[in-house]
């Protein structure tokens, strides 16, 4: 546009002088007082003074004069080729200076009129007429032009605009959400469940392939499948069984007796067992060690040596790998596992219920910490524990212990051995076996349209531990098939996610989250730099209770928001929206993108109608937020939180961890809030930000944890201690590294991040010569 005015300016001039220097000797008084920098029209108005004039003076040159002009090069000057300085446009350099002109035209009007035949032709009055009617002529012809490329303007942007609004405009993500969300109904996700139900008699590959052809049903385009061979752990010939050498009665792991009636352990649908436990045969005495704690195992070993001996333990919160390699270091040779019913009052069948569990951290065993594709050197590991492991019923529990209550009643008295009590040896049998077998994925890809480089993984299962009519992953797949389902219509619509969705429905979960541990190695490369957050759908539905949430400290807030907007009541306080959202270690198929990889996750769980819209909305804003939903404050107040109350503190932590929350409260508020304004939005500068948000939790990571905890420091072993794991182990196992090196560890974690957030303070601060502030 400044050239524009620049070369309008440069024609203005150039035209004036010309006028100015042909009538100068006549006018040079008036025209000395004119703006030589007047407007196009100005000049032109001039030049067609100078012409009019040249026409009474010289009649034989307005020919000449016109056609020239006429016959220009569209856009130049009057005098010149298109720069405005003369030489070089091409178009043709009219300079009438050679042409003089009489002294005064005045002076040549009087010669005319003494022409006798002039009076006829050249009266004054005619002359008045004539050059009033060629001014209004062309005043008409100027007005004309204009008025024509106004409307020619005006049919234009009438054409244009009608052009661009026939294309449906895409939605907006508010008008997103709340479609999604009425698009998810419990009829729909009802019928989902029945149908997908139905399929858990089929094989494994079977209802993959059925799910696969339902996603892309739904319009989902890109689903894969991805099969590993793997080491799979199963019962055995034989069901395990106890032996009480008191009374020589024979108990399965249900309580029930030991008779010819029991269904083979392959084909029961309910099998009791512990994966890749230690096999063989133990007698020895039973010690009730309670949830198995330290304090609990200390207390236990000043009354009985517990070299060989079988613990009898309760579940819990704390990750049952961790408290068994507590009973692995106090010496213990097998334990008997089971749920004490004050722990789950609203079960009434626990008394009676066979359940299993999986010793295996993730992944298959005999390839540890790469994947299991063709080529790959698998090392012999059948049992990952030299315990032998076995889960009892509390029936059976309450037989072994001798307890003289039910474990029930109000307040309810929990399951443990009378003081002073007799001896219990009992002989422990356990069967179980492993062989390779092929697990299979389904992965889905709803492509983004900024971002398509960037990954919201949605991860959920296709099978369970129970099989038939007990099986309980046909939820999470009619949920995720639902979520799909609603996404899929908005993309019909216009609609399209700026950060690529991964949809994931993993195979061998039951067994230790084998299928997404294999994935995730197979693309770790990948995952490090692209993968944004995880939203687990392992056990989205807990019927009667209500909805919590574990999740991430980056996802604290997120979590909180969405438990706002769809839960309108909280009856259990560790359960309740907002700060009481927990970070605990989890079992199921977040573990490796939280432990190992460090990605942001979160898990909803609540009844059936709230859990798929509080995920919806979690994957909606993840993949559309154009500042990612992080919260680099929660990461500092859970830090400080963490080391609050720590007997292992130090000045320099809390030193660290206050710089931490200060940059983080700076970044938050003037960084991040200024981002999501799009006046301010910047797109090289929203991606760096994300960049730097997606990595801050990988400043945690630590290598090489103790058996059962994760790698992210993040997240803790119980509601019941908020310390850093690494720090209480420490203190109370001092068994793995030494104090001082665990307090290292933490200060570096700390460090990396708080310097992680600097440096991205530093980028994102206003270059101080540039002027602005």
């Amino acid at each position: 546009m400044g050239d524009t005015r620049d070369l309008h300016t440069q024609l203005a001039q150039r035209g004036e002088n010309m006028a100015y220097k042909k009538v100068r000797a006549g006018h040079g008084g008036s025209l000395r007082s004119r703006d030589l920098e007047s407007e196009e029209l100005q000049a032109a108005t001039l030049e067609l003074e100078w012409d009019m004039e040249k026409e009474l003076e010289e009649p034989g040159l307005d020919r000449f004069q016109l056609e020239c002009v006429e016959r220009q090069p569209a856009g130049s000057s009057v005098g010149g080729g298109g720069g405005g300085g003369g030489g070089g446009g091409g178009g043709v350099d009219l300079d009438l200076e050679p042409i003089q002109p009489s002294t005064s035209p005045h002076g040549r009007f009087q010669r005319l009129q003494e022409d006798a035949g002039y009076g006829p032709r050249f009266s004054r009055a005619a002359l008045k007429a004539r050059r009033r009617a060629d001014g209004w002529s062309w005043v008409v012809k100027y007005v004309v032009a204009g008025a024509g490329l106004f409307v020619l303007g005006l049919l234009i942007g009438r054409y244009t605009h009608g052009v661009g609004t026939q294309a449906p405009a895409a939605p907006s993500d508010g008008d997103v959400l709340e479609r999604v969300l009425s698009d998810i109904r419990t009829e729909d996700l009802q019928a989902l469940q029945r149908n997908f139900s139905s399929w858990s008699d089929k094989s494994e590959l079977l209802r993959v392939s059925l799910l696969q052809q339902k996603w892309r049903e739904l319009g989902l385009r890109d689903v894969q499948l991805s099969n590993y061979t793997v080491l799979l752990s199963h019962p055995g010939p034989a069901p395990s069984h106890i032996l009480d050498k008191l009374t020589n009665q024979c108990f399965l792991p249900n309580g029930e007796g030991c008779d010819q009636t029991s269904p083979d352990p392959a084909e029961d649908p309910l099998p009791s067992f512990a994966t890749y436990s230690a096999v063989g045969s133990l007698e020895a005495e039973v010690v009730d060690v309670q949830y198995g704690s330290m304090e609990e195992l200390t207390q236990a070993n000043t009354s009985v040596n517990l070299t060989n001996r079988i613990a009898i333990m309760k579940l819990g919160q704390a990750p049952l790998q961790y408290k068994l390699s507590l009973l692995e270091e106090m010496g213990f040779g097998g334990v008997l596992l089971y749920v004490d019913p004050c722990d789950v009052p609203s079960e009434q069948g626990i008394w009676h219920k066979a359940f299993g569990v999986t010793l295996n951290p993730g992944g298959d065993p005999s390839t540890p910490g790469y994947a299991s594709i063709k080529g790959s050197y698998r090392e012999d590991r059948p049992h990952l524990t030299s315990l032998l492991v076995q889960p009892i019923s509390a029936g059976l529990a309450k037989e072994i212990l001798s307890a003289t209550t039910m474990g029930q009643g109000h307040p309810c008295t929990p399951l443990a051995m009378p003081p002073g009590s007799a001896k219990r040896i009992i002989t422990l049998s356990i069967g179980t076996q492993a062989s390779y077998g092929t697990i299979h994925n389904v992965v889905g890809y709803l492509r983004g349209r900024i971002n398509p480089d960037r990954y919201v993984l949605v991860g959920g299962r296709h099978g369970s531990w129970h099989s038939g009519p007990s099986e309980d992953w046909s939820s999470s797949a009619a949920i995720m098939t639902q979520v799909i389902s609603s996404l899929m219509s908005q993309t019909r619509l216009g609609w399209q996610p700026d950060r690529t969705v991964v949809f994931a429905s993993w195979g061998g979960s039951a067994l230790g989250s084998i299928g997404s541990f294999e994935w995730g190695e197979e693309n770790r490369v990948v995952l490090e730099t692209s993968a944004v957050a995880y939203i687990s759908l392992y056990s989205p539905v807990r019927v009667g209770r209500s909805a919590c949430s574990t999740a991430s400290p980056s996802l604290f807030q997120l979590a909180s928001d969405i438990h706002k907007r769809h839960v309108r009541s909280c009856m259990k306080s560790m359960c309740c929206p907002g700060p009481n959202i927990s970070s605990l270690q989890t079992p199921g198929d977040l573990n490796f993108f939280a432990n190992q990889l460090a990605v942001p996750t979160v898990q909803f769980t609540s009844t059936t109608s709230r859990t798929p819209q509080m995920t919806a909305e979690a994957v909606l804003r993840l993949c559309t937020d154009p500042v990612l939903p992080f919260s680099p404050l929660d990461i500092a107040l859970d830090v400080q939180n963490k080391l609050k109350d720590d007997p292992l503190q130090t000045t320099e932590l809390l030193a660290a961890a206050a710089i931490l929350r200060d940059n983080s409260t700076f970044l938050q508020s003037e960084t991040m809030r200024p981002a999501n304004d799009p006046k301010e939005r910047d797109p090289a500068h929203v991606r760096m930000l994300n960049d730097m948000l997606q990595g801050l939790e990988r400043s945690f990571l630590i290598p090489a944890p103790p058996a059962g905890l994760y790698r992210n420091l993040l997240y803790g072993l119980s509601t019941q201690s908020s310390r850093f794991s690494i720090l209480k182990d420490a203190q109370e196992v001092k068994r793995y590294r030494p104090v001082n090196q665990t307090l290292s560890l933490v200060s570096t974690a700390i460090t990396s991040a708080q310097r992680l957030i600097q440096s991205g303070l530093e980028l994102f601060e206003s270059d101080p010569d540039d002027g602005s502030h």
